[in-house]
């Protein structure tokens, strides 16, 4: 068992548009911004209370981190619950169950009033504000974004940690075949170094995050994500531009996605352990010496 090497995240209270492109976005650099958003209303009203309070009759689908068995569905909810009484929840105990996705503009409109799209120079996806929630100590699979936005993930209530990999780590990171994440049996906080040598070249940028702050995610950046007390996040996106980028986005939506989930409903399980097994010897062959 080891830790990863990490460095702590770039840190600035307020940054321009000007120095934000140059010095981050164009060179795909993630930047913690502490005070962008302390002229939303957001900033001072948003808590758990004040979801809960606007939170209806509403159901959400709860995710949470057990791996999806045979021919389950790849983005499958856990289970089902009034967003009331898993808030509730949030509130007053540790949970593993978190919600994914919660498209503000579609759930909840009145929220969009709160926040604004911050004057950074990314031509934001405005049809697309989403929340993430979580309890405290639940933790979100080491992944990347399968429509490989730039993101500013914004973080309410509470404090969570974040750790970023860059895109060309992800040879040694053991992303599961047809999948933006790696193997859910991986121990992101205490890996295997032995049953997973690759992990040993892995350099992870660390950010803790508390209310208000606003991290930069560039296209294509790997995050792990531990809430350390319960809370909830938005994002907000960015969507490619270059048609490299616009063509791998498509290609993961359309095709990659489908065809995981033909693969498990025809196959189950054997094709899970099938492309897992065969990736894992794959990397552990080619990247199992350390290279840093």
């Amino acid at each position: 068992m080891g830790k990863f090497k990490t460095a702590p995240v770039s840190r600035v209270k307020n940054i321009s548009k000007k120095d934000f492109l140059e010095n981050y976005y164009d060179p795909q650099q993630p930047l913690l911004i502490e005070g962008l958003i302390k002229d939303w209303p957001a900033y001072e009203k948003w808590n758990l209370d004040y979801i809960q309070q606007r939170s209806g009759d509403q159901i959400v689908p709860l995710y949470d981190s057990k791996p999806t068995k045979g021919k389950q569905n790849s983005a499958a909810p856990a289970t089902e619950m009034k967003l009331y009484d898993y808030l509730e929840l949030l509130k007053n105990e540790p949970t593993d169950l978190r919600i994914f996705f919660y498209n503000i503009l579609d759930s909840m409109p009145e929220l969009a009033k709160d926040f604004e799209y911050p004057d950074l120079g990314l031509k934001f996806f405005k049809r697309l504000p989403v929340m993430f929630f979580g309890g405290e100590g639940s933790k979100v699979l080491a992944h990347y974004d399968m429509d490989l936005a730039d993101l500013v993930h914004v973080h309410f209530h509470g404090t969570k940690s974040v750790t970023l990999f860059t895109p060309e780590q992800t040879k040694y990171l053991y992303r599961v075949p047809y999948s933006v994440h790696n193997l859910e049996t991986i121990d992101m906080d205490n890996p295997d170094f032995e049953k997973y040598p690759a992990l040993q070249n892995v350099q992870g940028i660390y950010a803790e995050m508390k209310h208000g702050d606003a991290l930069y995610m560039p296209s294509g950046y790997w995050h792990y994500i531990k809430y350390t007390t319960g809370g909830f996040s938005i994002t907000l996106r960015a969507l490619p531009t270059k048609p490299q980028r616009l063509l791998k986005t498509a290609s993961n939506v359309l095709f990659m996605r489908n065809f995981e989930n033909i693969m498990r409903r025809t196959m189950g399980q054997k094709w899970v352990d099938y492309k897992e097994n065969k990736m894992v010897r794959r990397v552990n062959k080619k990247y199992g010496k350390s290279v840093v």
